[in-house]
């Protein structure tokens, strides 16, 4: 018998250190968590100091029970749950709900599961770091507070079962203040000119030379008027202008800089990213992925050394020790890297091995030497003229790191490229096959996509990495911010060419405006936004979320206690909670935009019980108001006057099938076709305006048949077993829970009593919302009440 407990907080997790250790030890999982906040009441005590009131929550019941009877017979208990803030807390609420011994506990770190390293802790162990547990606990009990706190207040102001948080509410903030300066954005209007010139090179060979004018026109009548002088002027090159330069890799992955580089060149999202990495790292391919540190052990510089060298070359070596610049750096101690970099590719999921690539390919390239370029410009004269043309051309000398990798950016589709320049000398007469003023149009704010928004909240210092996926979930899971597409708009542009000696004018369109999966704010989000930001301006301050990481970090250092910052905390925030309760109106985010015609009512636009709505007339008349809900694509903030009158011609009828009438109509979740008294929703193609009745029977045709599919089959006397095909896969329900079915398993084939063991084998499930199986959770707070 094993004489040594292991304790890991996944099941990967667990098998992968299986395999390093020997049979004197056992593993096993606590499946994240095993107790939290009490969900009755706030679950804190504020008559003593603060107290957490933790219980071990239902689902986690046989799990404890499990470890309890696993403890008794083992000589020592190894905590090895992750080595950050959150992996600490772990540890902690099991040595204090399993009541182990301090004698026979050892705390064990690693920020790799590899055999090396996990004997390595195993040689070094140490006690738990009550400081690190105690900015868990610390962070844990005030957005308790903030969330338990501000939710009623937003229940009674603006509209029930409404949610707030400390990092969310900031995060909605900054994506509502883009949006509005997007609203606010007023394009001008310039007009690039550009030309094509032919010449011959230094060899007498013909060339063509594009070049670009420094000068922009504001105004149509300057461009045409540079065109008219250019019909009788000359061209010559007047310089030339070679400069070395250098271009550098960039660090190693980050948290967030791995969730940027995976949306911009795979497009996945923050929280895919996450779950991609964590099967990564539990499977022993990386090293831990919540981290904001750069740095590289010396082993793993020398291992990426010797795949440079067999790869390209001892030339293509440049060794570089970067170091972190973020403030309150605290999750691990390396950068995410490849735990072996002679392993170029990885086992898994194509997921995985595309974001396995990605991070062998960004730790190599760390290591590499600078890619060395040459920056070529021709200045081009124009007689007669103060202005330049300027021609542009970039060639790779050497390409260094470049060999493995470049990172992207979020612009990197307006970049130019620049081409190799013909070979020319200074003098050489240019004659201009023609030269164009195209009319061109300042941008609006890029809107902020998942990735560019944890850029923006590690600048701000919000958040730390293990929050930032959470963070960007929960403010989409509450509907305050979506998710989507934007198609592009047309939009017409005046284009002069000037060629020979003849000036042509004519208007062009152009696609403009296409957005994809760009973070909007939906109506509720942006009036709880408002509404927040008026009554506590310090929970929605930038400043003040970025100090409060700065408290959490200082806890971790042992430089303050908890119960401090809390209590300096709460005494100024709770004040304002009750007079806001007290004094504050009720908001719903009303704007008048103006009167009906058919009836001389006024018409407004507000937040109802079910979401944005138009209203006619108000409650104070006689006549009692007439509703219709907003569509998805529209906005409190910039509905016009038509388009809301547009809404009212809804429900229509848009005629009979199976001798019942089909009827369109906006609801709380969307635009819908009723028919027999069944509902069925819209795509997001489908203008409830226009949609006909043959779309319609079609709509209602693909729904009938995707529920006769959906059910594969029952098993049990009385059907209690259903086998059912769902987003991600075959699954069974039973007793209201969701089971997952093994991979390679035909669901067809399963028994009552093989689905009864794989109930049995899957402790942790009792997930009664959408989805398919339980899921290894991701170590987050759970949802405030």
């Amino acid at each position: 018998m094993s004489k040594n407990l292991v304790i890991v907080e996944s099941p990967a997790k667990a098998k992968t250190i299986e395999k390093f250790l020997g049979s004197d030890y056992q593993v096993m999982s606590s499946f994240g968590h095993i107790r939290d906040l009490a969900d009755k009441g706030i679950g804190i005590d504020f008559e003593n100091n603060y107290k957490p009131e933790y219980i071990v929550s239902s689902d986690k019941k046989k799990v404890v029970s499990e470890l309890k009877k696993a403890v008794k017979d083992k000589e020592i208990v190894w905590l090895a749950s992750d080595e950050d803030r959150e992996g600490e807390a772990i540890a902690w609420h099991l040595s204090e709900e399993l009541q182990l011994k301090k004698e026979k506990t050892r705390r064990i770190v690693f920020h790799e599961i590899t055999k090396d390293a996990i004997l390595h802790a195993i040689d070094n162990p140490r006690e738990i770091d009550i400081n690190l547990v105690d900015a868990q606990q610390a962070r844990r009990v005030l957005d308790r507070i903030v969330g338990f706190e501000l939710s009623p207040v937003l229940w009674r102001k603006i509209k029930p079962s409404l949610s707030a948080g400390r990092v969310q509410s900031v995060a909605v903030r900054l994506i509502v203040e883009r949006e509005r300066e997007i609203n606010q954005f007023v394009p001008e209007a310039s007009y690039k000119v550009s030309a094509l010139f032919k010449s011959v090179d230094i060899k007498g060979n013909p060339v063509e030379l594009k070049a670009e004018l420094q000068q922009r026109f504001n105004i149509k009548s300057e461009a045409l008027a540079f065109l008219e002088h250019c019909k009788k002027a000359g061209f010559s090159v007047d310089d030339i202008v070679t400069k070395p330069s250098k271009k550098s890799p960039a660090p190693p992955f980050t948290t967030s800089t791995l969730q940027q580089e995976a949306a911009r060149k795979l497009g996945f999202s923050v929280s895919q990213t996450m779950q991609v990495a964590q099967r990564l790292y539990e499977s022993g391919k990386i090293t831990y992925m919540r981290t904001d540190s750069v740095n590289l052990s010396n082993m793993a510089i020398n291992t990426t050394k010797a795949e440079i060298i067999g790869m390209a070359g001892e030339k293509y070596v440049k060794i570089r020790k970067f170091t972190t610049t973020s403030k309150g750096a605290q999750e691990a101690h390396e950068a995410i890297r490849p735990t072996y970099m002679s392993s170029r590719t990885a086992e898994g999921s194509a997921q995985e091995k595309r974001l396995y690539e990605l991070i062998w390919k960004r730790t190599i390239a760390s290591q590499m030497a600078d890619a060395e370029l040459e920056k070529t410009s021709i200045f081009i004269n124009i007689s007669g003229n103060k202005y330049q043309f300027v021609a542009s051309g970039e060639v790779i000398v050497f390409d260094g790191f470049l060999k493995v990798y470049l990172e992207s950016t979020d612009d990197e589709n307006d970049a130019e490229n620049e081409s190799l320049l013909p070979a020319m000398k200074a003098g050489e007469k240019l004659m201009p096959a023609e030269i164009t003023a195209q009319q061109r149009f300042t941008q609006k704010p890029a809107r902020y996509g998942e990735a560019s928004l944890v850029r923006k909240l590690e600048e701000l210092g919000i958040g730390r990495p293990s929050t930032y996926a959470p963070t960007i979930s929960t403010i989409q899971n509450r509907t305050y911010v979506e998710k989507m597409d934007r198609q592009p708009e047309k939009r017409e542009f005046a284009f002069l060419k000037l060629k020979g000696e003849k000036i042509t004018e004519s208007i062009k369109t152009e696609n403009f405006g296409a957005e994809k999966s760009k973070l909007f704010p939906t109506d509720i989000g942006i009036v709880v936004n408002d509404f927040l930001t008026e009554y506590f301006p310090d929970i929605l301050n930038y400043n003040f979320t970025a100090d409060v990481e700065k408290e959490f970090d200082d806890i971790a250092e042992g430089n303050i206690k908890w119960t401090v910052a809390i209590d300096n905390f709460y005494k100024k925030f709770h004040p304002v909670v009750e007079d806001t309760m007290k004094k504050s109106e009720r908001q719903v985010g009303e704007r008048i935009l103006g009167v009906d015609p058919a009836s001389g009512r006024r018409l407004s636009v507000k937040i109802g019980r079910f979401g944005p709505l138009a209203q006619i007339g108000t409650s104070n008349e006689e006549e009692k108001p007439i509703f219709a809900s907003l569509r998805r694509d529209q906005s409190i903030e910039s509905i016009s006057l038509e388009d809301a009158l547009e809404l009212f011609k809804l429900p229509r009828q848009i005629g009979a099938y199976e001798e019942k009438e089909m009827t369109v109509a906006i609801g709380r979740f969307g635009p819908y076709i009723r028919h027999d008294g069944a509902f069925y929703s819209l795509t997001k193609t489908d203008d409830p305006m226009s949609v006909t009745a043959e779309r319609a029977v079609e709509i209602i045709e693909d729904k009938r048949i995707a529920e006769k599919n959906k059910l594969i089959g029952t098993l049990g006397d009385n059907a209690e077993i259903q086998l059912i095909n769902g987003r991600f896969g075959a699954y069974f329900t039973f007793e209201k829970s969701n089971y997952k079915i093994p991979k390679g398993t035909d669901p067809t084939t399963l028994t009552f009593e093989q689905c009864k063991e794989l109930i049995a084998s899957q402790p942790q499930n009792g997930n009664k919302k959408k989805g398919f199986a339980r899921k290894t959770k991701e170590k987050t707070t759970k949802k405030k009440k």
